[in-house]
């Protein structure tokens, strides 16, 4: 364990364009090889592998053996995380948005 917290892996591995496209494909297309998730970007197999490693210790792709090759797919439940975690964040910051907007004096002006 690195000490660090759940969700930082999540956004460190979506913080990259490239990983989010990754991503991306994989929820569209469904389960790839990195050999046939390589074909459809301008970089090597071994970077899209490096990108997918990143995606896997994140929790946003599980790699699964089909023969001699290992196929990636995407996985939800960790978005699902994230999700929660920016609905809770934002709910919290209107929260206190609305109480600002309360305490401006245009507010208690038009309230008196």
């Amino acid at each position: 364990m690195t000490g660090r917290r759940p969700l930082d892996e999540l956004f460190d591995a979506l913080a990259d364009p490239t990983r989010r496209d990754v991503l991306q494909r994989l929820v569209h297309t469904g389960p790839q090889s990195a050999t046939v998730l390589a074909e459809a970007f301008p970089f090597t197999r071994q970077a899209i592998v490096k990108h997918l490693k990143a995606l896997e210790e994140a929790g946003l792709v599980a790699a699964e053996r089909a023969g001699r090759e290992v196929h990636y797919r995407a996985t939800t439940e960790r978005l699902a995380e994230a999700v929660a975690w920016l609905l809770g964040t934002s709910a919290g910051w209107d929260r206190r948005a609305r109480r600002l907007a309360g305490l401006s004096p245009t507010a208690r002006e038009g309230a008196g």
